[in-house]
């Protein structure tokens, strides 16, 4: 794990107090140099979330993360889930597309 994938997960945690947290780096899949900490996925799963629509919750985590998203973060994808909502998925979020920018363009 990077510094800035280190420094996303320890922020999440302390904020959210997640139930699950999955955050994979997912730059290997862009038009990158090998090893960047540019493109991450978030599954986070909280009662924090309740009441809450969609984009509220988005908003708390970009709050957050405001930092790593104005320098190393390029792309953020959050799939966020209250504990309730999480347990009707089949233990998964959406898979991120395919690049298709920059060298990757077929």
């Amino acid at each position: 794990m990077g510094p800035v994938e280190q420094s996303i997960k320890d922020a999440v945690v302390t904020e959210f107090h997640p139930d699950l947290i999955r955050l994979t780096n997912e730059s290997h899949m862009h038009s990158v140099p090998s090893g960047s900490e540019s493109h991450f996925k978030l599954v986070l799963v909280t009662d924090r979330f309740q009441d809450q629509r969609l984009v509220q919750r988005h908003q708390s985590v970009y709050k957050l993360l405001a930092e790593q998203l104005s320098g190393p973060v390029h792309a953020l994808a959050l799939h966020t889930y209250t504990v309730s909502e999480w347990s009707e998925t089949d233990d998964g979020a959406p898979n991120s597309p395919s690049c298709l920018g920059g060298s990757k363009q077929g």
